[in-house]
């Protein structure tokens, strides 16, 4: 790598910021069973402070995503200590995630519930969710759905479609002036005949109708196989509809396994397709970039920081794409010379060049064995192993 390339890489990782998942550092399993860790974070206090120890050591995940039914117990007045843990552990306060899928009464839908009861109620905690968003000084609002049917016949589809128009319009009203709504879609699971938000474009035509503070929010998980999704990416980029990404991986469909684990190119075309756009816009695209992941079996603290060195890796080899080159080789369809503009920078090793950009910020230059190095894991595991166990009886 030359000096041009390595200050590339600088340049990209001074802006490139990723947030994380609360709930990625609690216990999760699968729908046939939970996965107990010792070291699991129990509380909202020990979110933080997982949070804390990966932004530590990696410097570029100032924020944590708040999931309301998981990390608010107590609702509004649960604002205060949130507040107070964001300054203790020195991490913001990041996306505010609502819970319309895990209630009895969402059996049947939220926003899309035929109940007008059941659909008030999802209304009034997305508007709960919103004034937390304000009081936290959250930008972002997530809203992910489980909402469909599982047999032909057994739903309205167009009357769900018009109910949720509905309902994300109301919601809009209520956001700040610097508030967003990120819709967020999914082709199947929970709902396997039909969901009401199975693709980017049914999010994009709800995200229109909501209002103009509503964007589009892509999981890179939440696709059919072989789907393009960097293709996607680059339509909402056009339309200035991308609001934000979850990042995962996946084998064979919604897997939310660690980022690149499986097609780090895919990841990295992404990438290019965002700073493509950039370049030729001559600004920042506003994506909110964020994990979300299941980490059943890896460490949760070693997950998230595996995570985060390979999003700076892909997002890095994707900025040393010469996009001058590129569009004079698109321009006279010399395919090849095209093509290998992209996989020569996928090819480049730019460890070396981040190993640098972490010295000159002061953080250790391998953020992996700095933490197995640091004590922290062997702590937390003994401050919470007997709650862990603890959980594993009352589960079983």
């Amino acid at each position: 790598m030359n000096s041009t390339e390595s200050e590339r890489v600088f340049q990209a990782l001074e802006s490139f910021r990723i947030e994380l998942p609360s709930w990625g550092f609690a216990n999760t399993g699968t729908r046939f069973g939970k996965y107990i860790q010792a070291a699991a974070a129990t509380t909202i206090e020990e979110k933080f402070s997982d949070a804390g120890q990966v932004h530590l050591l990696t410097g570029v995940c100032p924020s944590l995503a708040l999931h309301v039914a998981w990390d608010f117990p107590q609702g509004a007045k649960s604002i205060e200590k949130v507040k107070d843990l964001a300054c203790r552990y020195d991490i913001r306060p990041g996306s505010i995630n609502p819970n319309l899928f895990q209630d009895e009464c969402y059996k049947h839908g939220s926003f899309g519930n035929p109940d007008p009861s059941v659909r008030q109620r999802a209304l009034q905690h997305t508007r709960d969710c919103i004034e937390i968003g304000k009081r936290l000084n959250s930008r972002d609002v997530s809203m992910w759905f489980a909402d469909g049917s599982n047999y032909p016949g057994t739903a309205n589809i167009r009357h769900r479609k018009g109910w949720f128009e509905e309902n994300l319009r109301a919601a809009h009203e209520d956001l700040a002036a610097d508030q967003r709504m990120l819709v967020e879609y999914k082709p199947f699971e929970p709902a396997f005949y039909h969901t009401d938000i199975a693709d980017w474009g049914m999010a994009f035509h709800l995200a229109k109708a909501a209002g103009p503070q509503a964007k589009v929010l892509v999981d890179t998980g939440h696709h059919y196989s072989s789907q393009n999704i960097e293709q996607i990416v680059a339509w909402l980029l056009s339309e200035d509809m991308l609001g934000g990404f979850h990042f995962n991986d996946r084998r064979y469909a919604d897997d939310d396994l660690t980022m690149g684990s499986i097609d780090p190119y895919q990841v990295f075309r992404i990438f290019h397709e965002i700073r493509l756009f950039e370049h030729e816009n001559g600004r920042r695209a506003d994506i909110a970039y964020m994990i979300d992941q299941s980490h059943n079996l890896k460490g949760k603290i070693e997950a998230m920081i595996q995570t985060v060195t390979m999003a700076q890796q892909l997002y890095s080899k994707a900025a040393l794409v010469d996009h001058d080159a590129l569009a004079v080789a698109q321009s006279k369809s010399e395919l090849v010379k095209a093509e290998s503009l992209l996989q020569d920078a996928f090819a480049t090793d730019v460890r070396p060049a981040i190993k640098e950009w972490r010295a000159s910020k002061g953080l250790p230059a391998d953020p992996m064995d700095a933490f197995h190095h640091s004590g922290y894991l062997e702590q937390i595991t003994k401050e919470r192993s007997a709650k862990n166990s603890a959980s594993v009886s009352s589960y079983a």
